[in-house]
């Protein structure tokens, strides 16, 4: 896109970014969304680094020339071993969640790495701008998985007048409206997790996906609000039981013990009642499965019938 900078700094055809999504977002996802002209991104967090290796290099394979990212939660006791593999295999994007990534800044920029830390409060991205961060991607509690406290709508917009990087929404894009609706909130790019679930790169289990396909407008919970640490799920026996230790008052090591392998259990063994299956509000807006490509042309074709829309309305 034209005076995009957000496609200028990734070096990429459109702004839309893929979510990293634990235990499913690998490289064969990464590189066809790269391959797509969006940018895929490996979800390293916590992965052993041979398999992080092994992942970087499917994504390269299917990627080819066009760049990809990997995700890196910094609270991880490997992290710095992942760093090194991200700078060896050469990947040209990181972006980071779970902590703060300016110890590893100068490393990382010395490598020629760009930097996009996930944010979920005007702090925290004033103070990633500061430590020399190319954008933030503020991200709404309307997203899946973990999230913060702030809407989309009421997040975006506040990180966008308090920086001067590039802000890139996550959270609740779902179709050309969401999206057109980003750039008026002063975005220049999105976050697309969810609606990548369901394509044909994915590798995560056939009852995840169908869970993601069968969902409703109601069908997400935030489970672990008391915790400081909400997770949005589609609602199932396991969210119904989180809810009820919730209202119960239940210690956190409760919570926790409950919550232990259950991401694994739903994305990969394809146990949907008692697995935490992470999905945005937007989950019912998926409807059919898609390559990664058809996702992404139907999102830009959807936001320019939107433009069109909206000028006309206008006037």
């Amino acid at each position: 896109m034209k005076n995009n900078r957000v496609c200028e700094i990734l070096g990429i055809k459109y702004p839309i970014i893929q979510g990293a999504m634990a235990w499913i977002a690998d490289g064969t996802l990464a590189g066809g969304v790269s391959k797509a002209g969006g940018l895929g991104i490996i979800a390293g967090g916590g992965m052993p680094l041979d398999i992080l290796k092994k992942e970087i290099k499917t994504a390269k394979k299917i990627a080819g020339d066009k760049p990809f990212g990997v995700n890196l939660m910094l609270m991880m006791e490997n992290v710095e071993k992942q760093i090194d593999i991200c700078i060896e295999e050469g990947v040209k994007v990181v972006t980071t969640g779970a902590g703060n990534p300016g110890v590893y800044m100068e490393k990382l920029k010395a490598a020629n790495i760009k930097v996009i830390p996930v944010v979920a409060s005007v702090a925290l991205a004033k103070r990633m701008a500061r430590i020399g961060a190319d954008a933030v991607i503020a991200e709404g509690l309307e997203a899946g998985g973990h999230i913060g406290e702030i809407t989309t709508m009421a997040l975006t917009p506040q990180v966008v007048e308090a920086v001067d990087i590039p802000v890139i929404l996550a959270g609740g894009i779902g179709g050309g409206k969401q999206f057109l609706a980003a750039y008026a909130l002063g975005a220049e790019g999105v976050q697309v997790g969810t609606k990548f679930l369901v394509a044909e790169e994915c590798n995560v289990h056939e009852n995840y996906k169908e869970a993601i396909i069968k969902a409703k407008d109601r069908s997400t919970v935030a489970t672990g609000t008391f915790t400081g640490h909400p997770v949005r799920v589609i609602e199932n026996k396991l969210a119904k039981e989180m809810l009820k230790l919730e209202k119960e008052g239940a210690p956190i090591e409760e919570m926790e013990k409950l919550g232990v392998g259950k991401l694994k259990l739903a994305a990969v063994d394809g146990d949907v009642k008692e697995g935490s299956v992470m999905a945005g509000q937007v989950a019912s807006m998926v409807k059919k499965r898609e390559t990664a490509l058809e996702i992404i042309v139907g999102l830009m074709n959807d936001l320019e019938k939107e433009k069109v829309r909206l000028i006309n309305y206008l006037g």
